[in-house]
């Protein structure tokens, strides 16, 4: 009687290593552009680091830009994720969601190598209003204003809008400064200064 021949293995897509390409890709221009700056890395620097090729890459992405663009769309999703943390926490209370967020925040812009929001970092790199990067960092803004109101008159402030302008004002120099000052600047008193805010507006 003949010997079984072990099953065999079903073979590998044929689209299996573009994925993964395509992964390690996007994991490497996060890295760099968000260290160095989406303009001073070029397409060379990202294959060579990623371990890829440059066919490789614009199969997966049309152009520099549009890769620029997915890193600010996944930066925006982890951007929300740590925003709303504080919602689950305390689901009811609006000032403390925020400041879960601004306690963190504070933290970090007082470190050391920390880089700012890369959403804003690319707004001042693009001034124009046409390149899909600032695109991407114009609605996400937006979106951010929109929330702070939401959150201000949760809140109950006077002036819910006028509330929000100023949180989004003290977190837009806090990713500012912490890139300027580091260890022992302003960021250290973004949680107080926020808090009197508040307290002002809801008197």
């Amino acid at each position: 009687m003949p010997a079984k021949r072990p099953p065999s293995r079903p073979a590998a897509p044929a689209t299996e290593e573009k994925p993964k390409a395509a992964e390690r890709i996007r994991r490497t221009a996060r890295e760099l552009f968000y260290r160095e700056g989406i303009r001073a890395i070029g397409v060379d620097e990202i294959v060579t680091r990623a371990g890829v090729t440059k066919p490789s890459l614009y199969r997966s992405y049309a152009s520099k830009d549009e890769l620029a663009a997915e890193y600010l769309r996944d930066y925006e999703v982890a951007f929300w994720k740590v925003f709303e943390a504080g919602a689950e926490t305390h689901p009811t209370d609006a000032r403390a969601q925020l400041m879960a967020y601004l306690e963190g925040l504070a933290q970090r812009a007082s470190q050391a190598g920390y880089r700012g929001c890369g959403l804003t970092n690319a707004v001042v790199e693009y001034p124009g209003d046409e390149h899909p990067a600032r695109k991407v960092a114009e609605e996400h803004k937006r979106k951010l204003r929109t929330r702070l109101v939401e959150l201000s008159t949760a809140m109950g402030a006077k002036e819910p809008a006028v509330l929000a302008d100023g949180l989004l004002l003290l977190l837009e120099g806090t990713y500012a400064s912490g890139q300027l000052f580091g260890v022992h600047g302003p960021a250290e008193s973004l949680v107080k200064v926020a808090n009197q805010l508040i307290d002002a507006s809801l008197a």
